[in-house]
């Protein structure tokens, strides 16, 4: 992880990332407004499920997080919101996945999600360093040998693994970022606000093509 806020965050050296287009009111635009993934991704028949990809290390999505906090707050009860730590084939980003699901296991990601973010771009902790870190979760009223214990356990690895598999189906080349139903990525807007309207939009679409209520 890292905590220089000057990182743009594009995992795959796609360039201008947060460089991006308008989120009018005109019709979607593929290739513009979203990437069409294909073949779509799994997801679940009874609801629409937005997934955020993100990276502790990553200022974006630093300011992302409580623009979509306040989003995911009035969501409606047929449409569900996930978080997924984004991996790279370089592993660099693997501790901070590692971080979010250990939080996710112990039931934690409410209480410290945020936290982790703040820790990192405005207390310039560096909690890719395991001593750091284990100090960091025991100020937090942490059990810090049970956090360890979490960190190495197997089903922590296993959503990893599950992670690489996803990053490239996505078709994911920076974060932050969304997918609707694993049918839609959506592509770089001109703020986190115009992102989001558009992902309103794709839940609209989704509905409209599922007949979800």
């Amino acid at each position: 992880m890292t905590s220089r806020r000057g990182f743009l965050a594009t995992a795959f050296a796609v360039p201008g990332f947060c460089l991006a287009f308008a989120a009018g009111a005109a019709e979607l635009k593929e290739d513009q407004d979203f990437r069409a993934i294909d073949p779509p991704l799994a997801a679940p028949k009874d609801r629409i499920e937005v997934t955020e990809f993100f990276w502790y290390g990553c200022p974006h999505c630093f300011d992302f997080e409580p623009v979509l906090a306040a989003w995911v707050r009035k969501l409606p009860a047929n449409v569900s919101f996930r978080r997924v730590p984004a991996v790279t084939a370089n592993n660099r980003w693997v501790p901070a996945a590692q971080l979010y699901y250990t939080l996710e296991v112990m039931n934690l990601v409410e209480k410290l999600h945020r936290d982790v973010f703040n820790a990192i771009h405005v207390d310039r902790q560096r909690l890719d360093d395991e001593k750091v870190l284990l100090e960091w979760v025991a100020k937090k009223g942490v059990d810090s040998k049970k956090f360890s214990e979490a960190w190495s356990s197997s089903g922590v690895q296993g959503r990893i693994q599950q992670v690489r598999e996803l990053v490239p189906a996505a078709g994911l080349t920076g974060v932050p970022a969304v997918m609707v139903q694993g049918r839609y990525l959506v592509l770089p807007q001109g703020s986190h606000e115009d992102m989001l309207a558009i992902v309103d939009r794709l839940v609209a679409r989704v509905r409209t093509e599922t007949g979800a209520r």
